[in-house]
Order: C-alpha cells, then structure tokens, then sequence
C-alpha cells in the first residue's frame, strides 16, 4: 500500500479544533471510478470549513481519519497544471453533493483523487500558489457578486467583514471589475489594509456615502441591520455565510418597502471557476495572501486561521 503525507483529522474536538489535527501519513486514497483520476498536488490553501470539520461539522467520526482541504491546484497523470473543482456528486448527501473532505479524502496531501470532469486548467499566468486560492473562498465571492449579485446592473458594493477570505476576495473582484466598493471590518489595522485595495473602509455599522447595489454578507447577526440600511431599492444582499450568527433580526417592512432581494449561495459551478480563473488571467488580478507555509507547517498555518488575526488566504506549498 503507497503512503503519502497528509493533514487529516484524527478526532473531533468541538471546544478545540486543533487537538484533533494530524500531519503525518496516510494511504493514498483509492478511485472511486475509472471517471476519476489522480493530481499531484503542489499548493493548497486553508478555509474556515476545515476547522469547522476538526469539530465535527459535516464530518462524523465514523468517516475519520480524514484528509482535510478543499482548495488545490497541481498536475495531472498526463502532466497538465490543473485546479481542482471540489464540489464533487455525493448520492448518499441529503444535497446530492459534498465537498472534499467531507466523504472523499481531501487536497492536503501528496495526491488527491478528483473526478477527471472536475480538473479545470491552470492558467500559465497564476502560480500554483495563486490558482489554489481560488476554488473556494474566491469562487463564493465569484458567485455571489456575478451570478447572484447581478454585478453588471449595479454601480456599488457594500462588503461587511473584510479580511476573511470570501470578503476579501469580494473586495478585490469588486474593485477591479470597477465598481465603487465600501468595506467594513472591526479592525483597524485591516481597515487600512482593506483600502490598499481600493475600497472605501468603514468601521462596522458606519453610515455609507451612498445606498448600494449590491451587499455581500459573510458575518450575519452582527451587520444585517446594517447591510438592510446600507442597501438602494431593488437592491441584492447575498448572504453566504453568519460567522456572528444566523439568526438576526429582519425589518421585513424595509425589504418590501425597498423591494430589496435576500439571496444566499454556496461555492459555485466548475464552469464558474474557469470563468474566475479566466478573469484573473486576462486581469491580472492576483489572490491576496497572508502566508504561505511549507506542507510540514500545516499546524502552524491552522494556528494562524484559528487566531482570526488572518487577511486573505493561507497557503500550504507541497514543494517545500
């Protein structure tokens, strides 16, 4: 049986995620199907689900030990730089589909296997490093500006907690397919970095300049109110997430008075992710990252994204 390194989860711990975690070696997963196929993996980059899966969510015990990572970019058996497409065709999932690591092995590791109609090219221009930020957090701010937002009918964007991946991705997106884009983040210090990148930042709950187009909502409980304030009439708030919680209060007098749309989404589509990685090509738009960690350092890259102190993408580099 061929080993491999690997990140996985050996246990849960719902009070602390990083007991559970494990770098060391595991067999190479088997092809579920003579349709799937093995990638070589050379970069892969940290979501938030992963320490979400340390805790159980998504992944019962009688699935350990798994791989962890969704994100990756890497070569196939006939050579070619490809990204890997995670959302993968799940019949037993309530959803019809799960994402890597929830029953099929996961992309930290040497190799992943990977449906073959979910390799997506690389483009020359990215860098493993680059293209492997793409797949989740970039393809849900993708999404949900694109797609759900309706980028193309409106002028601007408001963005609530800047500094996680999607927000941030969302910001850069926004900005540079030239929209005016306000962003808002509890921190100072990200506060700056956010207008480095060509937004307007605003601390939480600030009055904007203008109502919006288009909201992106990650964090929930906390901004909603805000998000429903800040919005023009017939405007999109698409909601992809509720870090601060999922429950929040909704003057609904105010989403039929201003006729505004409550949209959520998840990920997106294999032929939205080449549309992404297309744009960032011909663009020159680059991910934003915080890091990037030798595979060896996969605890301390967790670390990081469990401190909360990360802006952008965190990065594992299987080549070093």
């Amino acid at each position: 049986m061929r080993c491999m390194r690997a990140v996985y989860a050996s246990t849960i711990d719902v009070d602390d995620p990083l007991a559970a975690l494990r770098v060391g070696e595991l067999p190479e997963p088997d092809l579920p199907g003579p349709d799937w196929a093995m990638v070589e993996v050379r970069a892969s980059s940290l979501n938030h689900h992963d320490l979400w899966s340390l805790r159980g969510v998504g992944l019962p015990a009688d699935r350990l030990p798994m791989i962890l990572g969704c994100d990756a970019a890497g070569v196939d058996a006939a050579g070619n730089d490809v990204v890997v497409y995670p959302v993968v065709p799940d019949p037993a999932d309530p959803r019809g589909m799960s994402i890597l690591s929830e029953r099929y092995p996961g992309t930290f590791a040497d190799r992943v296997a990977v449906p073959r109609s979910h390799l997506v090219a690389k483009p020359a221009g990215l860098t493993f490093a680059e293209a492997a930020c793409l797949p989740t957090a970039w393809l849900t701010a993708y999404r949900m500006l694109t797609t759900r937002g309706r980028l193309d009918q409106a002028g601007s964007v408001l963005v609530q907690g800047a500094g996680g991946g999607v927000a941030t991705a969302a910001v850069v997106l926004a900005v540079a397919l030239g929209k005016r884009v306000y962003a808002t983040s509890r921190d100072a210090a990200k506060r700056e970095r956010v207008a480095t990148l060509g937004a307007t930042a605003l601390a939480p709950g600030a009055r904007l300049p203008e109502r919006v187009d288009v909201v992106i909502e990650t964090v929930g409980a906390a901004t909603f109110d805000h998000s429903l304030k800040s919005a023009a009439p017939g405007a999109r708030i698409v909601v992809s997430g509720a870090t601060s919680g999922h429950l929040p209060a909704v003057d609904l007098r105010r989403v039929f008075a201003m006729q505004l749309e409550i949209l959520g989404t998840s990920m997106g589509t294999a032929d939205e992710l080449r549309e992404l990685l297309q744009l960032c090509d011909t663009r020159g738009i680059r991910p934003v990252v915080d890091t990037v960690y030798g595979f060896g350092e996969a605890r301390a890259a967790f670390a990081r994204l469990h401190s909360g102190d990360t802006f952008g993408k965190l990065v594992l580099d299987h080549q070093r």
